[in-house]
């Protein structure tokens, strides 16, 4: 089946390229390159969301790994991400994000922060963070789906790497934004489908949902990474000892309060047509995000009836599980109908796009409009700033081909402190900016400078918490400035006041008196 695989593969490969030729045309400036020129509806813009929130990271590196560990108890982090991550991200942050935006003429997070605190060099910094946290993104991203197509297509793990990266380069070259929100509605409704047939089959096969769960519920081996001894981390002051379900919670908050910061999940909020359009946007992210979340974390719990709580041999490696191999292996020999296999993985391959699609945007535009664009203006030239952006997205997946062939830890532990340092950075910042006009520039400073720091702190492995800590560093990573930023903008100059008319709206001209009779 492999050479019929292959061939659905590539047509449609020849459908997304297609996608992005015809986007190219329409696409004449940086604003049509990297917000699709905010003209975007409730339905396109809802599934931009989704298929950038689940990606190949979620289907096999989190299903996978997670699933094993903590078998359905993974269902809280569905909770947090489709009520916290989802739903209230979108009532919260989209249409105050859209507006504010809009009203400072920015496009990115780095520019919003400049913009909105008045600073450039704040502009670089983050801009600098965007571009060198999002690669090790961006690889757990195409690891996760090289490993599906090695074990699903036949293809070697470094062949599909290159194609992958070739094709990802191309395709976001011809068409930006527009083409990855127009080829994401299809993706979307792709992944929809496949996830559910893919759990409802699964299921069937273990004697269906109900029978299936309460297993998962009374076998304590089924969740071994919750009942397990509490791990101790770190060495001195930093010594802390962890249990299972503190690394659960962790896993819960980071992966539902993150994304309210990740540059490439807001910018979905920059560019929706309106603001009348959020809460229909809301209601059809939240429904999307519901069953893709827990159609992936579901299948991972599954594989502890299929395996009888013992992975096979094929599956460990010297150090142990070979994490990221779990969910291929179990697709490819769950008995699966070969269709339905195919579906899978055209699901996650549709996933995995638009997630890399999304954070190769943001991170070339991190550096022609954020860097380049903090000395020169990128309005006077506007052709110049899309060439450099389109040369620096090939650039940016060069980067991340490059870690990925080094296969430097399994994914989970790439995306959490990726997501656990931009978190750290931007959630604190963005917060108070978008709410509070008592927000300062040495707040702003002092946030980020503290998520930084804990980040080198805590997440290495000889001097911090280590592969073990990854969960709980990514969580205090990104919720301790939440309370530096105000306690140092309550000590600070208050913030200049026509910035502030600027951003809340408050200086817009008064409406002419009613004509006279």
């Amino acid at each position: 089946m492999h050479g019929l695989y292959l061939l659905v593969v590539i047509l449609y490969v020849l459908l997304m390229l297609g996608i992005g030729w015809w986007c190219m045309r329409r696409t004449r400036d940086v604003g049509d390159f990297f917000l699709g020129g905010r003209s975007f509806g409730p339905w396109m813009s809802a599934f931009a969301y989704g298929t950038t929130y689940f990606s190949a990271v979620l289907f096999i590196g989190y299903a996978g790994k997670l699933g094993w560990g903590f078998g359905i108890h993974t269902l809280w982090i569905v909770v947090g991400n489709t009520l916290i991550g989802t739903i209230l991200a979108w009532k919260l942050l989209a249409g105050r994000t859209r507006e504010m935006t809009a009203r400072l003429n920015a496009i990115t997070m780095p520019e919003f922060l400049c913009a909105r605190f008045d600073s450039k060099p704040l502009q670089i910094l983050a801009a600098l963070v965007v571009f060198v946290f999002l690669v090790p993104y961006s690889a757990s991203v195409l690891m996760g789906l090289s490993y599906l197509f090695e074990m699903t297509l036949g293809i070697r793990y470094e062949y599909a790497l290159y194609f992958l990266t070739a094709l990802t380069a191309l395709y976001l070259v011809m068409g930006g934004y527009f083409a990855v929100a127009v080829s994401d509605f299809i993706r979307g409704i792709v992944e929809f489908a496949g996830v559910m047939i893919m759990v409802w089959l699964l299921a069937q096969k273990v004697g269906g949902f109900h029978h299936a769960t309460a297993t998962l519920l009374a076998d304590p081996a089924a969740a071994p990474a919750l009942t397990a001894a509490a791990k101790v981390l770190g060495q001195g002051a930093l010594q802390v000892t962890v249990p299972g379900w503190l690394t659960l919670l962790s896993l819960v908050l980071i992966t539902s309060f993150g994304p309210w910061a990740l540059p490439q999940m807001v910018q979905k909020f920059y560019s929706i047509r309106s603001r009348k359009d959020v809460n229909r946007a809301m209601l059809i992210a939240g429904v999307f995000s519901l069953f893709m979340a827990f159609g992936a974390y579901y299948s991972g719990a599954l594989t502890h009836l299929f395996y009888n709580n013992q992975l096979p041999a094929e599956l460990m490696g010297p150090k142990g599980p070979i994490w990221d191999k779990i969910m291929p292996h179990f697709i490819t020999t769950s008995g699966l109908p070969e269709i339905l296999v195919l579906v899978i993985v055209l699901m996650v391959f549709s996933a995995s796009m638009s997630s890399i699609s999304s954070l190769v945007l943001v991170s070339s535009s991190s550096i022609a409009v954020d860097i380049y664009g903090a000395f020169v203006d990128r309005h006077a030239n506007p052709r110049r700033t899309m060439a450099l952006m389109r040369i620096l997205c090939a650039v940016f997946v060069g980067f991340s081909l490059w870690v990925a062939l080094k296969k430097p830890t399994f994914i989970v532990n790439l995306m959490i402190m990726s997501w656990g340092t931009l978190a750290g950075v931007f959630l604190a910042p963005y917060l108070y900016g978008l709410f509070w006009k008592r927000t300062s520039r040495a707040g702003v400073w002092a946030g980020i400078v503290t998520g930084l720091g804990l980040a080198i702190l805590l997440f290495p492995e000889s001097w911090g918490w280590g592969q073990a800590g990854v969960p709980l560093a990514g969580a205090i990573t990104m919720f301790v400035p939440l309370l530096v930023v105000p306690l140092v903008s309550l000590l600070t100059p208050r913030p200049n006041p026509e910035i502030i008319r600027t951003a809340f709206g408050e200086n817009a001209p008064a409406a002419a008196p009613p004509a006279q009779p």
